[in-house]
């Protein structure tokens, strides 16, 4: 807890700078300095790159909305414990680029990277240096952020519907971040490290797990990847600009009844990883440091103690704790640690694949049209097992015999009978066989929401390979679990190691979403995952495939033939969230004003909670700014120390009437100097007949001793 002390104190002095705004340089001063930095100023061969970083607000509507991950229909925003961000990274040599984001998002949805590689395009600056191909987008998997932008039914049911406000403020923001990484470009060298890291994670499928083969389990140390691979990135001039780093395990450490807005385990070590280098996240230069995901298809932070709870503290939820403490201080041991410099080229290959029909050499067989299996409905032992399954886990064709289940086997005709009354290719004996030990519960890859519709989920996905120097970035546009992710590393490791790549990273949940990817042996026993490998048995051989394919033409220095276009779904989403007529306020009473206020004073340790009347927060998400204030009073003046994206303060709306808002801002002062402080509240009022208005409020003064 020393680390997390430690940031948390120096919040108040980081924050201050933050006063200066963009103090390090304007957008446009920046942009012209990086442009000074052309490819003929560095060498690959040794080790010298133009690097850059950049992070923007990805927060999003912060109540009413169905979160992202657990798929809970009552887990309803209420909130912000964190913001969420997202975090790009750019490197090049003499010839190539290649862009890198981690978002702390649910999942990176095909609509997001379709929209920012559109928005890329369109940039002058920045189209000759970027597209589709080079743009590696991923998410972190935060089970603790709003839902509704993915544009594909299966993944907006639970939220009724596709945002449209809050798919543009995340394509924006992620945009933005990488606008901001090349306008930050600059000559410089990225260093390798690679270490274990034991005690944060456990297999919750290991009957699966177990299936694959024994002399392929003891080539490894236990039935998750420990493997912690960090890169730093540092200027020609000496400056450490950021970190990225890969390791595998599900940020579901708070649990579904949980209902603030946070980055969970991963965002949280990011936020005390920043906080130490001095992270000014108002300002377009600064230190970034990204925690993204690996293969955690079957990895959980849970193992070792039971499903989640919804605290958000570190002291009460040990499990939280344990995860982010853990993983923050193997980034810092390995970062601190680094000498290895990255060499080498630059290089990149992408192609889209419809895996409907994609023929697998290793098998003799094609790959399926999507579809989720009876275990689906079961849900995930100490993540997000179902209350009420339909089916359990292991459910596989030949356990929905009448003879060893009868109530299962009826259901399951049952379910296939409403489908293939309007879907008649679900029934079909050639869509069953293909899906093998699978019992087919939702058939997303044929049935549309209409006849000219989409389907329930993508059905052509992206396949990305990238090469920095002796590194391999494997992008997976699922949730890869264990096994299959260090089949993907070694074979692409092997292909491309007679140029000079030595180390590989699964990049999961890249460019689009496809559920799960599970072995061929994890798949026959039907557990949660291969239930969710929605291509059928053989999917992991194709993706494996594909992956060896690129590899090679970057080995022979070949294109690529860039495959099926994916549909573009903006014109047949809908949406039936709860809209805002207008806010209000009780008669006699002002927006702003303070309902419940805080003490006189506090000792250090105890829980300062103000209550406003406020508005709706869905009518601004207050991107790039903040919700709440805490400010502390230094020589006469009060200056901000805190704000909405720090762990220790939370921002809680709750409806009060038909159009009133109560809004509570509390603070963890356990962390606090003393001194004398006060609460800001900032909100957005949405008018009757239009618009919005900008109104604060404001507390009382109060001491923490």
């Amino acid at each position: 807890m020393k680390k997390h002390r430690l940031a948390n104190i120096l919040t108040g002095t980081l924050l201050i700078s933050a006063l200066s705004g963009l103090a390090q340089g304007s957008e446009a001063e920046i942009a012209r300095k990086s442009a000074e930095f052309t490819f003929d100023s560095i060498s690959a061969a040794n080790g010298e790159y133009l690097i850059g970083t950049g992070i923007y607000d990805i927060t999003g509507p912060a109540a009413e909305v169905g979160m992202m991950g657990f798929a809970d229909g009552k887990q309803i925003t209420s909130g912000i414990q964190m913001r969420l961000r997202s975090r790009a990274f750019i490197v090049g040599d003499e010839t190539k680029r290649v862009v890198v984001v981690s978002a702390d998002l649910g999942m990176l949805f095909q609509m997001v990277k379709l929209k920012v590689s559109e928005k890329v395009a369109a940039n002058a600056e920045l189209a000759p240096y970027y597209n589709e191909k080079n743009i590696l987008l991923s998410a972190t998997h935060t089970h603790g952020g709003p839902g509704g932008y993915s544009g594909y039914f299966l993944y907006d049911a639970t939220i009724k519907g596709f945002i449209k406000p809050h798919f543009d403020m995340i394509v924006d923001g992620i945009y933005q971040s990488i606008l901001r990484a090349h306008h930050n470009l600059q000559p410089g060298k990225v260093l390798i490290n690679v270490g274990t890291l034991d005690g944060v994670a456990g297999n919750r499928a290991e009957i699966a797990y177990n299936n694959n083969p024994a002399e392929e389990r003891a080539l490894y140390d236990g039935n998750v990847d420990k493997t912690f691979t960090l890169i730093k990135f540092v200027s020609k001039s000496g400056e450490e600009i950021g970190m990225f780093n890969w390791y595998a395990v599900h940020p579901d450490s708070i649990g579904p009844a949980n209902t603030l807005i946070t980055g969970d385990n991963k965002g949280w070590a990011a936020y005390l990883f920043e906080k130490e280098k001095g992270t000014n996240y108002l300002a377009s230069k600064t230190f970034v440091a990204g925690f993204a995901q690996a293969n955690e298809g079957d990895v959980t932070p849970n193992f070792a103690f039971g499903n989640a709870p919804p605290d958000l503290t570190l002291k009460g939820n040990k499990g939280l704790e344990n995860a982010v403490l853990k993983q923050y201080g193997k980034a810092k041991e390995l970062y601190d640690s680094a000498t290895e410099e990255l060499t080498g080229s630059v290089d990149y290959r992408h192609e889209w694949v419809d895996m409907r029909e994609l023929y697998v050499e290793s098998a003799g067989r094609k790959t399926c049209a999507a579809g989720m299996g009876a275990s689906f409905s079961a849900g995930s032992p100490l993540d997000n097992p179902s209350p009420a399954p339909l089916f359990e886990s292991g459910t596989t064709v030949d356990s929905l015999s009448w003879q060893e289940n009868a109530g299962g086997y009826l259901l399951s005709k049952f379910l296939g009978g409403i489908f293939s009354v309007v879907w008649k290719e679900t029934s079909s004996a050639e869509y069953k066989d293909c899906q093998a030990e699978k019992p087919i519960l939702i058939p997303t890859g044929v049935a549309h929401l209409n006849f000219n519709g989409p389907t329930m989920t993508p059905q052509i996905m992206p396949i990305q390979l990238f090469k920095i120097g002796s590194l391999a970035l494997v992008a997976a546009p699922n949730e890869v679990t264990t096994m299959s992710g260090r089949r993907f590393r070694k074979a692409v490791v092997d292909e491309l190691a007679s140029v000079g790549v030595k180390y590989g990273v699964i990049s999961s949940l890249a460019n689009s979403y496809s559920s799960y990817l599970a072995t061929r042996e994890e798949y026959a026993k039907q557990w949660y995952e291969g239930a969710c490998t929605q291509f059928g048995p053989n999917e992991q051989a194709g993706f494996q495939q594909e992956y060896v394919k690129l590899s090679r033409a970057i080995v022979n220095g070949t294109d690529i033939a860039p495959g099926p276009t994916p549909p573009d779904l903006m014109k047949s989403t809908v949406d039936f969230t709860s809209k805002v007529p207008s806010d209000s306020v009780p008669k006699g009473s002002d927006f702003g004003s303070v309902i419940i206020a805080p003490n006189a004073s506090y000792a250090r340790g105890e829980k300062v909670s103000v209550q406003f009347w406020g508005a709706h927060p869905s009518n601004n998400y207050r991107t790039q700014d903040s919700f709440l204030v805490i400010e502390k009073q230094v020589e006469g003046i009060f200056i901000p120390v805190l704000h909405d994206w720090d762990p220790e303060t939370t921002f809680q709306w709750t409806r009060s009437g038909k159009t009133d808002s109560r809004v509570t801002i509390a603070w963890d002062t356990s962390f606090a100097e003393a001194g004398t402080y006060r609460v800001r509240y900032k909100g957005n009022r949405k008018l009757l007949l239009g618009g919005d208005q900008v109104f604060e409020g404001t507390s009382g003064a109060f001491t923490v001793n």
